[in-house]
C-alpha cells in the first residue's frame, strides 16, 4: 500500500502547479484524501481535503479561491490544482488517505515559489 505524490517544482509567484496523489495497492474509493504541507521550521498544516463521497471539499483559508482539489473518474488519482501561487505556499506537500483509524501518507513533493 503506497501513496505517490508528484507534480511539485519551482515556479514564480503568480504561477500554477498541479500536484497528483496516486494510490497503489488500494483504491481511494472509501477514503477521504487530503493534502498537507510543511514549510521549513513550521508544523505540518492541512491545505485541502475531499470527502469519501467526493462531494465535499475543504480548503484552508490561506488557499481558498486559489487551490482546487479533485479526483479522476476512476478515483485512482487526486489532484491539487494550485493557482496564483505565493512565496508563502513554499513547502513540502504530502497527501494522506484516511478511512477510520487507517491513515496512509505519501512522501512529500517539494513546491518552491520564488518572488
Amino acid at each position: 500500500v503506497q501513496l505517490q505524490a508528484s507534480g511539485g517544482g519551482l515556479v514564480q509567484a503568480g504561477g500554477s502547479l498541479r500536484l497528483l496523489c496516486t494510490a497503489s495497492g488500494f483504491s481511494f474509493d472509501d477514503y477521504a484524501v487530503g493534502w498537507f504541507r510543511q514549510a521549513p521550521g513550521k508544523e505540518r498544516e492541512g491545505v485541502s481535503c475531499i470527502s469519501v463521497d467526493y462531494e465535499h471539499t475543504y480548503y484552508a483559508d490561506s488557499v481558498k479561491g486559489r487551490f482546487h482539489i479533485s479526483s479522476d473518474n476512476a478515483k485512482s488519482t487526486v489532484f491539487l490544482q494550485m493557482n496564483s501561487l505565493k512565496p508563502e505556499d513554499t513547502g513540502a506537500y504530502y497527501c494522506n488517505a484516511a478511512l477510520g483509524a487507517q491513515s496512509f501518507w505519501g512522501q512529500g513533493t517539494q513546491v518552491t515559489v520564488s518572488s
